[in-house]
């Protein structure tokens, strides 16, 4: 006889995450590659047949391709049967995966998120010595994330870290990427080349802060990527200063005489006008949407390379700017333009880091 035996069987076992196998992998190196890479590498590898390190990589190389259909979704992650992943591997893959070099980040401002632009990355990868794969990974993953956000009220970065499980650091990044990307902002002039990535992730930080209705309404009504266009149309006020250049120039030349070296501070007085007159014009036309897209394009012509031809430093010209910064806020108005204080303060916090981070003597 034979009785009906019912047997549960529960078989668990957690994927193993080979970092430096996934390194490669995000980094866009082929299986070929990675094997060699490895063997060259030496270390535990050394004594072990080019055969094993083959069949181990091609194994770690096809559940990486499995995982990452979840990977554009990062909380699925933890919510998929197929793979068994603790907390800290599931922070690695992701984190990882949605890394972003500076330097490709830097191409990717100012260019469309579009197919065109995707098949032209090989570009990229050889200016940025970075794998074509890498680049292709890299761009996807700043589409993705400004398609999912581009419109989600909120802080921007704090939308980014939710809905994609990144870190701080890394929101803040694609945060800057993001809004660059939303407003518009002319970037890739041959003139503008020389920034940096870190340069423009400053001044997207200042903007966000100040410019945006983010900067008055810290609520989840608002969006990181909408400027304030009352401030900026309120900006025109800031015209009223133009009158005031004799006397905002004796406060800023007796502020810097004492500090500055003689050639210096007779440079400052030939060309105070024109400095002053520049940075006052820009804000009264930062209304109009394409002068605030060219905001990087009008400070480089109107001020850094006048500075850069006079042989400007880069402390001359935070110490220039601050003063002036501070001159204009002591300066005594009358009752009806009180609020031009907090107009310029307001306009100035965000000037005074963009001149500072895009001043490369």
């Amino acid at each position: 006889m034979f009785a009906d035996v019912n047997v549960d069987v529960f078989i668990s076992n957690y994927t193993i995450i080979d970092p430096e196998i996934y390194q490669l992998w995000v980094e866009g190196y082929t299986f070929v590659e990675a094997v060699t890479l490895l063997k060259q590498k030496g270390g535990i590898f050394a004594e072990v047949p080019p055969e094993l390190i083959a069949s181990d990589v091609q194994d770690h190389y096809r559940t990486y391709a499995m995982l990452e259909k979840f990977l554009h979704s990062p909380p699925k992650l933890s919510e998929q049967p197929t793979f068994q992943i603790c907390p800290q591997d599931r922070s690695l893959l992701i984190e990882h995966y949605y890394s972003l070099d500076d330097t490709v980040a830097r191409e990717l401002f100012g260019k469309k998120l579009n197919a065109r632009n995707r098949k032209d990355l090989d570009e990229v990868a050889d200016k940025t010595g970075m794998r074509l794969k890498s680049c292709r990974r890299q761009f996807d993953n700043v589409k993705r994330i400004y398609k999912a956000v581009e419109e989600t009220q909120g802080n921007l970065a704090c939308n980014i870290r939710q809905q994609f499980l990144l870190p701080e650091e890394l929101a803040q990044k694609y945060a800057a990427v993001v809004f660059i990307a939303c407003l518009r902002f002319e970037t890739t002039k041959r003139k503008l080349q020389y920034l940096n990535f870190k340069d423009f992730y400053e001044c997207a930080q200042a903007l966000m802060t100040f410019w945006t209705y983010t900067y008055q309404h810290s609520g989840a009504d608002y969006l990181d990527t909408e400027m304030d266009k009352e401030f900026l149309l309120d900006l025109r006020e800031i015209r009223y200063l133009l009158d005031k250049e004799k006397e905002i120039k004796h406060l800023v030349s007796l502020r810097l005489k004492p500090t500055l070296l003689e050639r210096a501070y007779q440079e400052v007085e030939s060309n105070f006008r024109s400095y002053y007159r520049a940075i006052i014009m820009i804000a009264c036309n930062l209304h109009r949407t394409r002068e605030l897209r060219l905001l990087f394009v009008e400070m480089t012509e109107r001020l850094i390379e006048p500075w850069k031809q006079n042989g400007w430093t880069r402390d001359q010209v935070q110490m220039f700017m601050q003063c002036m910064t501070q001159c204009v806020l002591d300066l005594e108005v009358p009752r009806d333009n009180q609020d031009i204080r907090c107009l310029w303060d307001r306009y100035m916090q965000v000037i005074n880091v963009c001149l500072f981070r895009m001043y490369h003597p």
